[in-house]
């Protein structure tokens, strides 16, 4: 097996544990791993009328910043292509939107609402 298996492994499991995470606080998951030719989002979830692009980082340790440091402002100029091509292929242009981060810190698993803007 290799590196990518693996990587590939822990980073499905961690979606799975932030979308249970999410179903738990009253969010629902109505897509996972929305693809386009410059990024992806992991989740995307509606809480009310908001729909949700949500981030999900895992990291096993504190090193090298943990997982909010691995959402760089590249990283999220890829979230924000990969939600505008989503909301282009939906036809929810109009729609509320946020962008939210799940972090899985070895066990601590922290939500931060409205972690980055599209602008």
């Amino acid at each position: 097996m290799s590196g990518n298996d693996t990587t590939t492994r822990v980073g499905q499991r961690a979606e799975e544990l932030a979308a249970r995470f999410l179903e738990q606080r009253h969010l629902a998951v109505i897509a996972r791993n929305h693809r386009c030719g410059g990024g992806e989002i992991d989740l995307i979830c509606r809480d009310g009328a908001t729909l949700v692009f949500v981030e999900v980082r895992s990291r096993q340790g504190g090193g090298f910043g943990g997982a909010a440091a691995s959402i760089t402002p590249a990283k999220q100029r890829r979230i924000v292509l990969a939600a505008r091509h989503y909301l282009n292929v939906t036809g929810k242009h109009r729609q509320d939107c946020r962008f939210d981060c799940v972090l899985l810190d070895g066990e601590n698993v922290e939500w931060i609402k409205n972690a980055f803007s599209a602008y």
